[in-house]
């Protein structure tokens, strides 16, 4: 459609049926046929439009006629004219109008996609923070635990320090008194064999006595209720006190080798690493127990093995064992909170999980290499500096 910013012609004012139809109504009122075309005839009289010639108008009975029908189509060809301009006009505006809407649109679908990739950038920060609040309470929840342990081992080393001391004091006296009695009493095969057993009585005493002081010792070492919360460690000490405390727990059938390196002090909490080996050392144990019910009478011995080296990478404690090992559906499972293979009631599923903690505490790494049926390997890595 044309916006008439040129001269226009008949064919941009009136159409080929609009032409027609005024031809036959303007020959109805002349009485005469009447024909409007772009060719100039004889008696033809011409169309005006804006002082412009767009037509001819020829027919009718007079001139007269023919005039008052050109100055009547001139008249309507004006608003014709006006008409068609206000069509473009308002025809132009809703183009602008739909283009702007589209492109307001289109800004609004930017907008919301950015909005979203915020909102979901601000859900995984939030995500996060959550999960660092869980991790700081389960920290604080196991501070809070080694405390109390801490705690009821002051109290319990202390109740048992004093009556184990003065055991062994007394035990030692009545050792003198059976050595006093032998140049007192009688040389008889019957009093012989009577000190003899009285001794060998009081040397089993002093012998559970010392076993007594030396758990209560491992006991204090485990829990660090002497020590600040983050002090200079002796690696092989914790491991070694953490080793005992699982013989007396288990039995001291159990076997466990322990291959103690030259290793330099580190900073760091010594209660943590202690929890850390014992639940190491404790999981070999469970594991060579579940072999042997499974495994039924053969040749078959289980062992652990706590060996402690140093390379540059840090200090690395290896605890391994020749268990049941670790299928291998659930190894990715092993550090997951409360997650445990042992049967109910026989495990928290924490104890990786706090070894995992303990090392990263420490600025560390956990490593698990096992095969199903064969054996597990634990080895836990600790920077020196």
């Amino acid at each position: 459609m044309r916006n008439f910013e040129d001269d226009p012609t008949l064919e941009d004012l009136l159409t080929g049926d609009q032409l027609q139809r005024l031809n036959r109504m303007l020959s109805t009122l002349c009485r005469e046929p009447v024909e409007i075309g772009n060719k100039r005839k004889t008696d033809a009289v011409a169309l005006e439009f804006n002082l412009e010639t767009v037509g001819w108008l020829s027919g009718g009975s007079s001139e007269q006629e023919r005039l008052a029908a050109a100055d009547l189509v001139s008249f309507l060809m004006m608003f014709i004219a006006k008409y068609r301009l206000a069509a473009n006009l308002h025809h132009d505006t809703t183009e602008a109008s739909y283009a702007e809407l589209q492109k307001q649109n289109e800004a609004l679908k930017a907008s919301e996609a950015r909005y979203r990739a915020l909102s979901d950038q601000l859900q995984e920060k939030v995500d996060e923070q959550v999960t660092v609040i869980k991790q700081a309470q389960m920290d604080l929840y196991e501070s809070a635990r080694l405390r109390s342990v801490g705690q009821l081992a002051a109290g319990v080393a202390h109740e048992i320090n004093n009556p184990i001391g003065f055991m062994s004091s007394n035990l030692k006296v009545a050792a003198e008194y059976v050595n006093d009695l032998r140049e007192l009493v009688p040389d008889s095969r019957q009093n012989r064999e009577l000190l003899d057993d009285f001794a060998d009585l009081i040397g089993e005493s002093s012998d559970g006595a010392r076993r007594i002081a030396s758990i209560v010792s491992d006991l204090k070492t485990f829990s660090s209720i002497d020590q600040a919360d983050y002090t200079l460690c002796d690696i092989n000490e914790l491991l070694s006190s953490a080793m005992h405390l699982l013989q007396t727990e288990y039995g001291h059938g159990l076997d466990i080798l322990e291959k103690p390196g030259e290793l330099p002090k580190i900073s760091g909490h010594p209660a943590r690493l202690s929890q850390t080996f014992y639940n190491l050392l404790d999981n070999a144990a469970q594991a060579l127990k579940l072999r042997e019910e499974s495994a039924g009478p053969e040749s078959w011995v289980g062992r652990i093995l706590a060996k402690t080296s140093v390379d540059c990478e840090g200090i690395r404690v290896e605890i391994q064992d020749n268990g049941c090992g670790i299928a291998e559906g659930i190894r990715e499972r092993v550090f997951d909170a409360f997650y445990t293979s042992r049967p109910v009631g026989t495990g928290t599923g924490l104890g990786l999980t706090v070894a995992r903690d303990t090392a990263r505490a420490h600025r560390g790494t956990i490593q698990i290499d096992s095969r199903e049926g064969t054996g597990t390997r634990v080895t836990l890595t600790l920077p020196v500096s």
